[in-house]
């Protein structure tokens, strides 16, 4: 029984070299690796798993088709329900969801359900296993803004189902998050996510780029001209959060989103990019998140001295506790219990460092968490080139402010129900644009909930 117990190690790239290059850390299991892990599975009689997954993936019953070596039929029961299997076998949070609430996590260590659902993922792309099967088309147009989890997850529920889908996409690729978000090195653009886009166009999806919903045609547009007969918002939150301290209008501060998305999107982290990346030899990045610890992986990779700035302790870090721990492998600085209070730069403008406070932890907040407090006069300075603000995003209002019978929320969010449905009839909502950032995963789930209310709506 002491087998069951303890899951298979995951090889992964050494920190030392990893943190020189963005080739992926993780390598993922082999064969002997998966069944391996897979025959740990007990295969229960009320699976908290699947319950604790966001798409309610059928995760027994996938395990045991690699415990038997049945690879594709293990992918197509996943496929069922996830679009995007080798992105969330990587970037979910699968430790808090369905690993979270394995059994065998009680009195030992959790299946390794992400890195089977990765390994699934990857063996079918590398041996050509694709599923297109939907049903006929119904001539009905059914449009979704942004090209992220939400809106690919519903897209491609929706098309399944017959629907002629069109996404609109502002940037110039489509995968919104997937794309400018997550770092090379978790996440590969070709082998990964482009791949899995594809599939999702194997299914009859289009997707047009360079599409600004709210300014290149308006929602109503798409309904009046297009002749759309529902429209899904999945247009994410990409605005990004500042503090409001003294110098951060310096030369050399970046908020994560632009940080992230010029290395990412724009390439520069290959060294050989039209729009290279400024890190000068010291960053800081402040903040405690899963941006948080992409934007400074990243910028270690880029050959800064990095350092993490948080105002709690760890054990409040709200990063996954993986990427902490890679972190901390590569050798970033965390300084906890730290909080900035102004960005110090010289006579010409750019960034010298950044001035902190020591804070310690009071009674809880809102979020449960205990709140920071200062403490006086214990002010010290962080020497850096460069600043980068991971305090979070909320979403952009071009699309609530052009769009009619469209509410917000104080957050600058879009109200809609359980359902995605929105105050105007024909329009549905979800991912980060209405709960602003969160997981992928949890987008997708949005996407899926908001497919099957589109198709309600669509049949009365």
């Amino acid at each position: 029984m002491k087998s069951k117990m303890t899951r298979i190690p995951v090889r992964e790239q050494d920190p030392k070299v990893r943190a020189t290059n963005f080739d992926e850390v993780s390598y993922g299991y082999n064969e002997e690796e998966a069944q391996a892990e897979a025959s740990r599975c007990i295969n229960c009689k009320n699976p908290r798993c699947v319950a604790n997954c966001p798409v309610s993936i059928k995760i027994p019953q996938f395990i045991q088709q690699v415990t038997l070596g049945n690879y594709t039929e293990a992918a197509r029961i996943i496929a069922e329900d996830n679009s995007l299997p080798a992105v969330c076998g990587r970037v979910c949070p699968q430790e808090v969801q369905c690993e979270g609430a394995c059994i065998l996590g009680i009195k030992g260590e959790p299946i390794a359900i992400g890195k089977l659902e990765r390994f699934v993922a990857d063996w079918s792309r590398e041996n050509g296993v694709r599923f297109t099967e939907k049903a006929p088309s119904n001539g009905i147009k059914v449009a979704i803004v942004g090209s992220g989890p939400a809106g690919l997850a519903c897209a491609s529920d929706l098309a399944k189902l017959g629907y002629e889908v069109t996404i609109f996409e502002v940037l110039h690729k489509a995968g919104g998050v997937l794309q400018y978000g997550i770092p090379e090195f978790r996440l590969p653009k070709e082998e990964v996510v482009e791949v899995e886009i594809d599939n999702v166009r194997a299914l009859g999806v289009k997707i047009e780029t360079n599409v600004v919903v709210g300014r290149t045609i308006t929602i109503d547009e798409l309904f009046e001209k297009e002749n759309f007969k529902a429209v899904f918002i999945g247009s994410g939150a990409g605005l990004p959060k500042f503090m409001g301290i003294p110098g951060e209008n310096l030369n050399g501060v970046f908020s994560a989103n632009e940080f992230l998305t010029r290395s990412n999107l724009m390439g520069a982290y290959s060294g050989e990019s039209d729009t290279p990346i400024y890190t000068g030899t010291r960053v800081a990045v402040v903040g405690g998140g899963n941006v948080a610890m992409d934007a400074a992986r990243t910028a270690l990779r880029l050959g800064a001295e990095t350092t993490i700035v948080y105002r709690r302790t760890e054990k409040e870090l709200p990063a996954r506790v993986e990427e902490v721990h890679h972190a901390k492998e590569e050798g970033i600085d965390f300084r906890m219990l730290t909080n900035p209070v102004e960005i110090l730069g010289n006579e010409k403008g750019w960034v010298t460092g950044l001035r902190c406070i020591k804070m310690e932890l009071g009674e809880p907040d809102d979020s449960g968490r205990r709140r920071p407090v200062p403490v006086a006069g214990s002010e010290f300075d962080i020497e850096a080139d460069v600043v980068i603000m991971a305090l979070g995003t909320s979403p952009n209002p071009l699309i609530a402010n052009t769009t009619a019978g469209i509410e917000t929320d104080r957050y600058g969010c879009i109200v809609a129900d359980e359902h995605g449905a929105t105050g105007r009839p024909g329009v549905f909502a979800g991912g980060d644009a209405v709960t602003g950032a969160a997981t992928v995963i949890l987008a997708m789930g949005a996407g899926r909930k908001a497919a099957a209310a589109i198709d309600e709506y669509l049949k009365k």
